[in-house]
């Protein structure tokens, strides 16, 4: 029977099935629960002393007594409940059956419901804090709305993915998505997300394109492709019309080519891209092996021999005082001539272990010319992790002298830590572009200074750093959801262009507002993931940098249970209360379970529990000594410029989330 039960009255069933949840969809519940009130009742059965417990619906009950917590509902709050029989087999079944055939919504029932509440007069702020959501994820959801409609009815049938959905996206042309999905409808292979992606972003491929050149002029006609030309075109300018037919062909030659070169080389895979860099998505869950250069032949190292030889030949000719004019430029150009054979001979080729061989994989993405290249890196299938990644590593954070503190965290957990200080340090250089520019010209500028065995803080010279863990992102982290938020807001309509100059001119022709967005970001997705300790994760520039800013780390990152407390000792969450509250405030948890400790500290550190004004303002302001931008110490001599002196445009003022985003 259907029947009211105050909240206070309902408990944990024994019987749940449920054993795991995620933090961000409890707080989407708890967002609608607040917003909406309880959609569902809850399923319970009576038990002793006038307690009924919760067999389906625990994850509501939860996130109702955190809305008591947060003084929203009252503890005697009124729940509509469906009471069962009192039967602990029928509790067990009734609990798998509420679990297991729940079904998620479809996203694109998501889009027309987002889209139906705007319309209705709903701000998207206000959807995303009705629902718990970010701003992102609702702006996503509304831009799935505006797809052509047979884009739409594909998404919402399940014939493509949610991210072919939004690759069709890229352009806002209904036309433009209509005509590619009818092109790729009918093509024998699968397309990806960056395949659709290229082909609404520009109508036709030129003959000097790479796949173009990948599958031949010849073959190409031969299977049915079309070519326009205008009068002075050429064979590089001419227009390749069957974009779908072309990646068709492109496709399946770069897959025979894979299989081929996987034969050939002993390998356990290669997987092939049309696109002459892997992306994020094809290496998701793969981990990158351990190599070595291959070892020197020994005619190689006679030659090198040979080489140091003559370059002492030829610098005792550029020392010589009385060396002639002809002499001199004569051994320029040789010792020039020797450093770069040198430099190829010592460029190895990576080499792995033959027991590692077998189960490796290597990609194969299309150079700029046409040519499939393999990347000379080595992955492998990512794995369950090991104890090693469990194992405790000492932090010393705090600089030097009586304050400094010995933490134990898992390198896990170090490594996280580091990725999430990087976005929040990423998101406010990308949100200054007169500083971007400045460490962009320094760290340019300071290469022919710099020592090349010491490790730089940014990768201007390299590729855009993966981090530590391949696949991790916050995606719940002001700082990441921001950074997001940035990227998706950039102009780029410069990338129709279709080669490099067209692109260019395009690009150089945007307002100065959009060219100085784009330049603050790619400095800022090149920054390396630190962390303020010592050892491998320290970037003393990088410290500085955020000091300099004068970063507020409280106001971008908070410790939870999820991300934090749950991943460190007892008495390092002891430790965090007592820098808040003193020993008053950790006694009173000294004897509470660890599980019990960490949501209780998550409380105290978001502000939720009732405690001394003091107390809460200081537990607020609290992270992690390692998640600070502290500032280096001055060796002797240095100057010591404060912020305000900077005349590098930053304002001296600590931002926050909500004034960045203004």
């Amino acid at each position: 029977m259907i029947k009211s039960i105050p909240l206070n009255k309902l408990v944990q069933s024994p019987c749940n099935v449920r054993r795991h949840s995620d933090p961000a969809a409890d707080a989407e519940l708890k967002a609608s629960i607040a917003a909406h009130g309880l959609l569902q009742n809850l399923i319970v059965r009576p038990t002793a002393k006038g307690k009924f417990e919760v067999e389906a619906g625990e994850r509501r009950r939860r996130a109702m007594l955190a809305l008591v917590d947060d003084k929203i509902l009252a503890r005697d709050h009124e729940v509509t409940c469906l009471v069962l029989a009192d039967s602990a087999e029928a509790a067990v079944e009734t609990s798998l059956a509420e679990n297991f055939h729940r079904l998620a919504m479809n996203p694109s029932d998501e889009a027309q419901a987002f889209a139906a509440l705007v319309a209705g007069g709903a701000t998207v702020e206000d959807v995303a804090r009705r629902f718990g959501l970010t701003v992102r994820f609702v702006e996503g959801r509304l831009r799935l709305a505006t797809l052509a409609p047979v884009v739409f009815e594909a998404l919402a049938s399940g014939q493509i993915t949610l991210d072919i959905a939004k690759a069709f996206g890229a352009t806002s042309d209904q036309d433009i998505q209509a005509r590619v999905f009818e092109q790729v409808s009918s093509a024998y292979y699968a397309p990806n997300p960056d395949s659709i992606r290229r082909m609404v972003l520009s109508g036709t491929v030129r003959g000097s394109d790479p796949r173009a050149r990948l599958v031949g002029r010849d073959a190409y006609i031969a299977a049915g492709g079309r070519i326009e030309r205008e009068l002075f075109d050429d064979d590089d300018s001419e227009s390749w019309v069957d974009f779908a037919l072309l990646e068709s062909l492109a496709a399946a030659k770069m897959e025979e080519q894979a299989k081929a070169l996987a034969a050939e080389q002993g390998l356990a895979w290669v997987k092939p891209t049309l696109d002459p860099y892997a992306s994020h998505d094809l290496v998701e869950g793969l981990v990158r092996l351990p190599t070595e250069p291959a070892p020197l032949t020994d005619a190689e190292l006679a030659r090198l021999d040979e080489l140091d030889t003559s370059y002492d030949e030829h610098a005792a000719i550029l020392e010589g005082e009385d060396s002639a004019e002809e002499a001199v430029a004569a051994a320029e150009a040789a010792i020039e001539a020797i450093e770069r054979e040198c430099q190829e001979i010592r460029a190895r080729p990576p080499v792995i272990a033959a027991e590692l061989k077998a189960e490796a994989g290597m990609i194969l993405v299309l150079s700029r010319d046409g040519t499939p290249v393999l990347q000379p890196v080595f992955y492998g299938e990512r794995r369950a992790e090991t104890a090693e990644a469990d194992e405790g590593i000492e932090v010393v954070a705090g600089g030097e002298g009586p304050d400094r503190r010995r933490t134990t965290l898992s390198k896990r957990l170090v490594d996280e830590l580091a990725m999430q200080r990087r976005d929040v340090l990423a998101l406010h250089v990308a949100s200054d572009p007169g500083l971007a520019l400045d460490i962009m010209v320094f760290t340019l500028a300071d290469a022919d200074t710099h020592d090349w065995r010491a490790r730089t803080a940014t990768t201007l010279r390299a590729p855009v750093p993966a981090g530590p863990i391949i696949g991790f992102e916050a995606k719940d982290a002001p700082a990441s959801s921001g950074l997001a938020e940035l990227r998706s807001s950039l102009d780029e309509s410069w990338r129709a262009g279709d080669d490099a100059i067209s692109r260019f001119d395009l690009f150089r022709a945007l307002p100065d507002d959009s060219r100085a967005a784009w330049l603050g970001y790619v400095v800022a997705r090149s920054l390396e993931a630190s962390l303020n300790m010592t050892g491998e994760r320290q970037l003393p520039f990088q410290d500085h940098l955020g000091s300099l800013i004068g970063i507020d780390m409280a106001q971008w990152w908070r410790p939870t249970a999820a991300n934090y407390f749950d991943r460190v000792s007892k008495q390092v969450i002891l430790d965090a209360l007592t820098d808040v509250g003193g020993l008053e405030l950790s006694s009173r948890f000294a004897s509470v379970k660890k599980g019990d400790l960490a949501m209780s500290a998550e409380r105290v550190f978001a502000g939720t529990y009732i405690t001394e004004v003091e107390v809460r303002e200081r537990a607020l302001a609290w992270v992690p000594e390692v998640m600070r931008f502290a500032r280096p110490t001055p060796e002797a001599g240095e100057a010591n410029i404060d912020a305000s002196d900077a005349e590098s445009g930053i304002d001296g003022k600590i931002h926050t989330p909500r004034e960045l985003a203004a």
